[in-house]
């Protein structure tokens, strides 16, 4: 059994390995950057080591300092996590090279799997179904626009080494070919250092089915049946669960065997997982499944596999990286319930789903109980600070119950008491999702995101119950700061326009407050409701259905602010500029491409609010840029 281990990660899943890793009596190295000097990861491990600068370019994803640090404190393996070089054969490669234990596929696995065109090409050979498009090596714009045009819209467009949902545009006509093919190779040679792309057709009532395997270096092959991760946002998953809803016994023996066909293809060793794409217009069916591609390491949404099996996947890894046979035979794994997981994100939905980031003054996640279990999978505490160099997830949330309906209620009622403040979360979004009448009759669709907008996403405003405990949260604090609450501006309302005051011949009115979230006012009748409430010295945090607001009483002196509705094109989040589409004295319309900025591994595009003249350009291609920039101005057209 490997005795010391070093994880090539951070966050969550190093905490993850972390865990398994010390229950097994192996000790652990952490490795971290500067800006992680004090994460979570490194505090929990044995023993860490600093690996370079925050950008994960210049520490994480350079495989020297990585291998460096393994020999430097003795460990005698290395675990690569998911992301980061967790997939990059060459560091495989150099890992055994160096004399270390590689807790993961052979090099010549990754590679085979990890160019999409040709696992396609190998998929076929091996009788495994895959879906239409173009493979070639030909690279030209002019011929991937022919191969989209003949191939027939919409299509997507993948990064031939993507993965995680980065490097993929959906293109709904010629006309858009162009710009969404040169955002891809642009975010596909950031993210991957490989610009080439694929061509497929896009599927229009899609579902994400994907079936977790394993093996070992003795033969073995078995999978622990399928996972569903239809619910996505921009090819980013965003709940997933376990086992997919509406796979009849036929189906998923169908697809299960399909993708031990694929790993047996490649001599596949340790954690895998094989993605399909179902076409879930007629329910899921086996002849209309096909194969998408191949991640060859653990998968984000573990988690659920090992709640229904009742398998410790990091224990597995570890254990067929020393050499022992996979634990259980393919007879004695068996499905037991229902569990879905739910990825928390540094993001505002209510803003475009920005990353947030800054400093977690308020975070808390709610801890398991004999009453309402659940497990949480974080690799963050209190205190520290969400950077814009990485992934902006900063937690998982999984619940196993008996049933689907039970899972949802469940996993919706953990989501609701999400705290996390000043950083925003997609809480509030979880929560609506997870109760959204598609979802909970499991109308899944890779779409439904997209299309359920309205509903799912929270709206700008504070819901009223949560303004108004938070209103009677301030009355009662009982105390006058004059920054929370104005008594001058009290003092000046005449006598019946006063709180608990009264007018002859009238009723009393019910007292009001006027407050403020910091960017909208609200006029609110106090109630002691639902809400939670943090008392704070800057006025009342308070938390109703994931949605956590800062209130207090409204100032009366007023105050102004700048917005794109008046022309200034400020960056909303640190970030790097990928794309600068205009020149100054340019005319632009409603809507069009100003500036691309890339923030934690994603692009966000600032368009036009209004025709006019691009009166100022203060936005270079490549130039890092501060939340709040001026990026550019447009004067608006008589």
């Amino acid at each position: 059994m490997i005795e010391s281990l070093l994880i090539a990660n951070r966050g969550e899943i190093a905490c993850r390995i972390i865990r398994t890793a010390r229950a097994m009596g192996v000790r652990t190295v952490a490795v971290y950057s500067d800006a992680d000097a004090n994460a979570l990861h490194v505090r929990q491990a044995d023993q860490a080591v600093h690996i370079g600068p925050s950008p994960a370019r210049e520490s994480y994803l350079v495989g020297e300092r990585v291998i460096a640090a393994a020999k430097s404190s003795g460990a005698a393996a290395i675990h690569p996590g998911y992301g980061f070089l967790s997939e990059n054969a060459d560091f495989a490669q150099a890992v055994i090279d160096a004399g270390l234990i590689w807790v993961g596929p052979s090099p010549g696995s990754i590679r085979a799997m990890g160019l999409k065109d040709a696992a396609k090409e190998r998929m076929i050979a091996a009788g495994v179904p895959v879906t239409p498009g173009y493979l070639g090596e030909d690279q030209l714009p002019e011929r991937l626009q022919k191969e989209a045009d003949a191939i027939g819209y919409p299509v997507l467009i993948k990064a031939v080494a993507g993965g995680g949902g980065k490097g993929m545009r959906r293109v709904d006509a010629a006309q858009q070919f162009d710009e969404m093919l040169q955002s891809c190779k642009r975010e596909a040679a950031s993210s991957f250092g490989d610009d080439r792309v694929l061509i497929e057709k896009y599927i229009l009532s899609p579902r994400h089915i994907e079936v977790q395997v394993f093996g070992d270096t003795h033969g073995n092959v078995v999978h622990l049946f399928e996972r569903d991760c239809s619910l996505q946002r921009r090819h980013q998953k965003v709940i997933e669960e376990a086992p997919a809803p509406g796979m009849d016994e036929t189906t998923r023996e169908t697809i299960c065997a399909a993708a031990l066909r694929a790993a047996k293809a490649v001599d596949y060793v340790g954690a895998g997982t094989i993605e399909f794409i179902a076409d879930a217009s007629e329910g899921l069916r086996a002849d209309r499944i096909w194969f998408m591609e191949m991640n060859t390491r653990l998968q984000v949404e573990h988690p659920v596999t090992e709640e229904i099996t009742g398998v410790d996947l990091v224990e597995w890894q570890l254990r067929v990286a020393s050499g022992e046979p996979i634990p259980l035979r393919q007879d004695e794994l068996a499905i037991n319930g229902w569990a879905i997981e739910a990825r928390l994100y540094a993001e505002d939905p209510s803003n475009g789903f920005l990353p947030s980031v800054g400093p977690l003054t308020h975070f808390n996640l709610p801890s398991s109980s004999q009453r309402n279990p659940n497990r949480v999978e974080t690799g963050v505490t209190e205190g520290q600070s969400i950077s814009a160099d990485y992934d902006p997830m900063i937690a998982k949330l999984i619940v196993h119950r008996s049933s689907r309906s039970e899972a949802l209620d469940a996993l919706a009622r953990i989501c609701a008491l999400v705290i996390c403040w000043p950083v925003r979360t997609n809480s509030a979004f979880l929560t609506r999702l997870l109760r959204n009448e598609a979802v909970q009759s499991a109308q899944l669709d890779t779409g439904l995101i997209a299309m359920r907008a309205a509903t799912v996403i929270p709206p700008v405003e504070a819901a009223p119950e949560l303004v108004a405990g938070a209103a009677h949260a301030i009355l009662m604090r009982g105390r006058r700061d004059p920054y929370l609450y104005d008594e001058e501006a009290l003092a000046r309302r005449p006598l019946w326009d006063q709180p608990n005051g009264f007018r002859l011949n009238r009723a009393p009115r019910p007292l009001s407050l006027q407050l403020t979230d910091g960017s909208r006012s609200y006029e609110s009748v106090p109630d002691e409701n639902r809400t939670w409430i943090i008392d704070s010295p800057n006025g009342v945090l308070a938390t109703l259905d994931g949605d956590t607001r800062m209130f207090r009483i409204a100032r009366t002196d007023g105050a102004a602010s700048g917005t794109a509705t008046d022309g200034a094109i400020l960056s909303p989040m640190p970030g790097r500029v990928t794309a600068v589409d205009v020149a100054a004295g340019d005319t632009v319309t409603t809507g069009q491409r100003l500036v691309t900025l890339e923030a934690m591994k994603m692009e966000h595009s600032l368009t036009a609010p209004f025709d006019g003249t691009v009166a100022e350009l203060n936005a270079e291609a490549g130039a890092q840029v501060t939340e709040g920039a001026l990026l550019v101005r447009i004067e608006k057209a008589e």
